[in-house]
């Protein structure tokens, strides 16, 4: 079996150069050839065909915010139990105890924000 040399990724490299120019490319010439009129329907702002309303820089509550992190936090940790629960006779005791201390440690994160009433919405 012989190394790898640098003429091995030529076509991974001429293929990413294609890619980039046809991107490129493409966004000069629709530039350059699409029709330039504007117009106050043009430059509104449209969401599902439904009319807006007010201020879009309206503040919203952090509390808001702070329930969307805590959410993809958890949920992406929870994600990790789904290749463990696969190959969960592979892992053996090590992998289960492992899983374990990984569940406690959620835990420990989960009573944390209890306990600094995160989740409450009343203040």
């Amino acid at each position: 079996m012989t190394n790898p040399g640098l003429a091995d990724y030529l076509p991974i490299g001429l293929m990413f150069l294609l890619a980039a120019g046809f991107v490129a490319v493409t966004m000069v010439v629709t530039h350059w050839l699409g029709p330039k009129r504007k117009t106050k329907v043009k430059l509104e702002s449209f969401e599902c065909g439904i009319e807006t309303k007010g201020n879009a820089r309206a503040p919203f509550h952090i509390k808001y915010f702070l329930v969307a992190i805590l959410f993809v936090l958890f949920d992406v940790e929870v994600i990790f139990m789904y290749p463990w629960a696969v190959n969960f006779e592979e892992f053996g005791i090590v992998g289960f105890i492992e899983m374990i201390l990984f569940i406690a440690l959620l835990l420990v994160g989960f009573f944390y924000i209890i306990k600094k009433k995160a989740l409450e919405w009343e203040d």
